[in-house]
């Protein structure tokens, strides 16, 4: 994807739609520094060259090889998170960690768990809770009935 050149301050709303690409080119823009959450789900990216005063998103430790240039600076090689931080516990006992873009990572439930930290197993029974809201807002409406039908009467 060859962006240079094309005065862009950020990369703007549709730039996801392109986190198939594995190599981009954004030298020659007036980016502004914090592009951390830009490149979130560019899993396939493998070599991002962007202008000298921009850092690598992720930062050093989230690419292999990180190479300076005069007018710009290339960021080669993304490394998988998942695996390079040392720390086995990343995420919850039920959950697993994927990469989700340079120095980004996602933990994600496994099959038959959901909620926070992966700690509720099955699914969500949306026929219980619909029926409780449902059930609930009806008794509700025929005592709120009830009572203000008196007060329409008296007046």
């Amino acid at each position: 994807l060859d962006l240079q050149n094309c005065s862009l301050k950020d990369p703007g709303p549709n730039f996801p739609q392109a986190h198939t690409a594995v190599i981009i080119d954004l030298q020659a823009n007036p980016l502004k520094d914090d592009l951390a959450n830009t490149f979130r789900g560019f899993t396939q990216l493998q070599t991002l060259i962007l202008p000298q005063d921009v850092s690598c998103p992720g930062g050093i430790n989230a690419w292999n090889t990180v190479t300076f240039y005069t007018k710009n600076q290339t960021c080669q090689g993304q490394r998988n998170f998942c695996n390079s931080t040392g720390d086995q516990e990343i995420c919850p006992e039920n959950g697993s960690c994927v990469p989700d873009g340079p120095g980004l990572l996602e933990c994600v439930c496994a099959d038959g768990f959901h909620g926070y930290k992966c700690m509720r197993q099955g699914s969500f029974s949306l026929l219980m809770f619909f029926g409780i809201l449902g059930s609930t807002t009806f008794s509700i409406s025929i005592l709120l009935w009830g009572t203000q039908r008196r007060k329409a009467k008296t007046s």
